[in-house]
């Protein structure tokens, strides 16, 4: 297998002194690797604070993973796409979650970066499946976490109503627009004009986050427990409300484009954001005490403990309510209200999911920034985004970016579209992750690795892949339509600027001035920052190849 590797690799050269046609010269470029042991050299030169332990990062996976999917996307996907049998949908997504989660164990343990399966791609499959990954996880986590603030939205209106008996106006708490899913096309939501409450709390986590990372686990550590005791809650004191015959039927017939077996995997797509999260931890590897170690307990952990949540909320919700009746914003809330006597869980409900898809948000705002961080520092974007703050250290410039991007996105977009964005989005990602695993394997057998795959390096990562791959095809038309759209954006952006200013790619336009540039975000470390930048150069040259 390794000479297979070195084989495809061979057939993109030629003899030193030969001179490449352009075709194959271009090729070469986009299939070239950024050198691992350059990956975790910049990484340990860091200058972020690491200050996150085992428990710190298992929060870190629950407080990004129970939120929106789980206070949300568990009715909606009921309701639209595979009836009660969306308690298999959530297994399935269990099952894909837990084999990339395996994958991502390993790779975290190897290149504990904060790139995340942007520098895993980049390190296994070249510059552009690189960029494309990145690309596609900015997509995830922006729009994921705007995804989440108009739930946030949602369960704040009806907490304000129960509790205190306001009403707020749909004019300033809802989207302009809404998404039929009959018609799978967008519609004018009359008589609202932004959703206000999606926006504040994107600012206000945005300006937490860029105070430090110390701060803001302290705040997701508090209210992950908050919101673990709220899903028991529901879960035992709702269980007494089941009607069994709102189970049956368990897959509803086809109905249009909803319900089915069909349906089922759709609904799979959809829930699947529910599990959105793991990879969040991979995103704060420059941050954790002790990376190799504690990322794959911070993964697995998160991912294993949610699940059974998830499974046990989704059987509980469907038997309280007939499954077309859960179709709202807040269908937990919703399920509750024909039953006597539930007005106070219905308000602890609400104050959990209140907390719980604010770690969210601030989770998701916390990935998305660090993505951008190490790009930039990589030559991708603008050498902006690749600074830490003097004070802070933290990445300021991207932070701020991207919360004012996802306030504008939460402000104006429903939450059914931007959550199966999203998912699609985290779909490609997987892919790539588990394929990178196979490939690292036997192209960097003797490196240390905290965490192995079990079963060898094929079995799980290549059933992770197809399994997601096929999870992605079955997703409707118009989600594939706009992430091709955004896919051809990001190769416009890449052959505009990435392809251009890529490190790997361009050494010779890093002066060690460029890189001093960097100085305060812990590029290099020490005193041997201007050397590095040559060593940089060279290695770049002589280590980049496909």
């Amino acid at each position: 297998m390794k000479q297979i590797f070195s084989r495809i690799g061979q057939s993109f050269h030629a003899d030193p002194g030969q001179q490449l046609p352009m075709w194959k010269r271009v090729l070469v470029r986009l299939a070239t690797r950024k050198p691992i042991d350059q990956i975790l050299r910049e990484g340990s030169g860091t200058q972020m604070r690491r200050v996150l332990g085992r428990l710190d990062l298992i929060a870190v996976g629950i407080g990004a993973i129970i939120g929106s999917g789980i206070f949300v996307l568990t009715g909606i996907a009921a309701a639209e796409n595979a009836g009660p049998a969306v308690i298999v949908s959530f297994v399935i997504a269990g099952v894909i979650s837990a084999l990339s989660a395996f994958s991502y164990s390993e790779m975290a343990s190897m290149v504990p970066i904060s790139g995340s399966a942007y520098t895993y791609t980049y390190a296994t499959m070249g510059e552009l499946m690189g960029w494309i990954i990145g690309w596609d996880l900015i997509l995830e986590y922006l729009v994921g976490a705007a995804t989440v603030s108009v739930s946030w939205s949602a369960y704040v209106v009806s907490f304000f109503k129960d509790v205190f008996g306001v009403t707020f106006t749909p004019k300033t708490t809802q989207a302009p627009v809404l998404w039929d899913n009959d018609s799978l096309s967008f519609k004018v939501n009359h008589g609202a004009y932004v959703n206000i409450p999606a926006v504040f709390i994107s600012l206000l986590l945005t300006a937490l986050l860029v105070l430090g990372i110390r701060q803001a686990s302290w705040v997701n550590q508090v209210i992950v427990v908050v919101k673990i005791v709220v899903v028991l809650f529901f879960i035992f004191g709702a269980c007494r409300f089941v009607d069994r015959s709102n189970y049956t039927p368990f897959v509803p017939r086809r109905e249009g484009h909803s319900y089915g077996a069909q349906g089922v995997f759709k609904g799979t797509q959809r829930v699947f954001f529910a599990y959105i999260g793991f990879d969040a931890v991979s995103t704060a590897s420059q941050e954790a005490k002790d990376p190799q170690r504690d990322l794959p307990w911070g993964i697995c952990a998160s991912l294993g403990i949610c699940t059974a949540l998830y499974i046990g909320v989704a059987t509980v919700l469907c038997g309280i309510m007939p499954y077309k009746q859960l179709g709202g914003a807040s269908p937990l809330t919703d399920a509750l209200k024909p039953h006597k006597n539930t007005k106070w869980l219905r308000i602890l409900i609400e104050l959990g999911a209140i907390c719980g898809l604010s770690s969210v948000i601030l989770i998701m705002l916390m990935g998305q920034p660090r993505i951008l961080f190490t790009m930039a520092r990589d030559g991708m974007f603008p050498r902006i985004l690749g600074r830490l703050h003097r004070r802070f250290k933290t990445p300021y410039v991207p932070t701020i970016a991207s919360g004012l991007v996802c306030a504008v996105l939460g402000g104006v977009l429903p939450v059914d579209i931007l959550g199966d964005m999203t998912s699609i989005g985290t779909l490609l990602a997987f892919i790539m992750v588990n394929i990178g695993v196979v490939i690292m394997r036997f192209t960097h057998p003797e490196m240390e690795r905290g965490f192995r795959v079990p079963f060898g390096p094929f079995l799980f990562p290549l059933l992770g892949a197809a399994i997601a791959l096929v999870v992605l095809v079955l997703s409707d038309g118009p989600t594939i339509y706009r992430l091709f759209i955004w896919m051809a954006i990001g190769l416009v952006v890449y052959a505009l600027y990435g392809y251009r200013w890529s490190r790997v790619g361009n050494p010779e336009k890093w002066t060690p001035e460029d890189v001093a540039y960097f100085q305060d975000c812990g590029l290099d470390g020490g005193e041997e920052r201007g050397g590095r930048a040559e060593e940089d150069k060279e290695g770049a040259k002589v280590e980049a190849e496909p």
